[in-house]
């Protein structure tokens, strides 16, 4: 695969859209409003994988008041840059969050379609309430009606990569976001 050699791979990140400090700063400053809102309240962030997981890291520990960490997969992109349309719950949460205030922890909210899916699971199950935390938000490319509490940053509509989000699998290490510029389709 071509994205083994690191020119080749390094040629596919067309520019840089948000920094590593511009991503510590807004995650330090949303740690301190949940902070603020939820002292003395049972606290479940619940990170949606894989592309979240760097986000969630760096979120849990800007938040300072206690709360627990729950995890669960949902894929609707299957290795390409489009949406297949299709959302599929690969790990469902062990919590019974019915105790706890939760805060879904999501990288990019793209046709909301993903996002829409795991919220009404979550919801079903009856927490003291369920909030949506979003680094990145496409609102230019929603298919459902979605809102969010907290949307870090809007970005146009470009494929991104980097801080936890991916290409077939690459990128998700550089400690930035990036615009990808993907190879040219053959045939």
């Amino acid at each position: 695969m071509d994205l083994v050699n690191r020119d080749y791979y390094n040629s596919r990140i067309k520019r840089v859209l948000i920094s590593e400090e511009e991503l510590h700063a807004a995650i330090a400053r949303v740690g301190k409003e949940i902070d603020a809102e939820y002292e003395g309240k049972p606290l479940l962030l619940v990170s949606i994988l894989k592309g979240a997981f760097v986000f969630m890291s760096d979120l849990c520990r800007a938040v300072s008041i206690p709360c627990e960490i729950g995890f669960m997969q949902a894929q609707s992109y299957f290795s390409g840059t489009e949406s297949s349309g299709t959302v599929e719950i690969t790990m469902d949460l062990e919590q019974d969050i019915s105790q706890y205030h939760v805060i879904i922890v999501e990288d990019i909210i793209d046709t909301g379609r993903t996002l829409r899916l795991v919220a009404e699971m979550l919801r079903d199950r009856h927490p003291l309430s369920l909030k949506i935390l979003t680094l990145l938000d496409k609102p230019d490319r929603r298919l459902v009606e979605l809102e969010t509490d907290w949307a870090l940053f809007t970005i146009p509509d470009h494929f991104v990569i980097g801080y936890g989000l991916d290409y077939a699998e690459f990128y998700r290490n550089l400690p930035y976001i990036a615009e990808f510029d993907p190879p040219a389709k053959e045939g």
